[in-house]
């Protein structure tokens, strides 16, 4: 395992989670895989689920709407509403829980991720700000932090590959 960055905080008082991650490969390539369904749906979800999208249109207003499916099928919707993009520096959405006809279920988390580059190691920042308590207390009983933690080491191991790939 590499030394790069890896801090996960949780501030209950104000339903805020912090995540920072370094990794090794460049800022276009680590936004272009939080960005672009092809390569999203690679990799975001703990194994061995796998993350399938429906739809997603990357843009100010857009929307990504899709499921994490579990080994026998079982599927845990989600909506992602984009409501700010800053190309390859920020990015911010709404994400809900939502049922298979896209039936939001309230409240929410509106996620801030920020994207930097030095010497060829990206850093992707996200702050996770809930609606509410309960949502918190819901995610991490859900397992939120070993989940998202996992999803992240896959990103790592998925850039090294696609990385390597476009140095032949």
């Amino acid at each position: 395992m590499n030394n790069l960055q890896f801090d996960f905080r949780v501030d209950k008082p104000t339903g805020t989670v912090y995540v920072d991650r370094a990794f090794n490969a460049g800022l276009s390539l680590v936004w272009d895989a939080f960005t672009k369904q092809e390569i999203l749906d690679q990799w975001w979800a703990p194994k061995p689920w796998i993350s399938r999208t429906k739809f997603m249109d990357f843009k100010v207003g857009g929307r990504r709407f899709y499921a994490m499916v579990s080994p026998e099928g079982q599927e845990s919707w989600q909506i992602q509403d984009y409501t700010s993009i800053s190309p390859k520096t920020n990015f911010k959405y709404l994400s809900v829980f939502a049922d298979k006809d896209e039936t939001p279920h309230l409240p929410g988390s509106n996620w801030d991720l920020n994207f930097s580059e030095q010497n060829g190691t990206t850093k992707v920042s996200i702050t996770i700000h809930n609606e509410s308590q309960e949502r918190l207390e819901k995610m991490l009983e859900m397992g939120f932090k070993e989940g998202f933690t996992m999803t992240l080491n896959e990103l790592a191991n998925l850039l090294l590959t696609l990385s390597a790939a476009a140095d032949k």
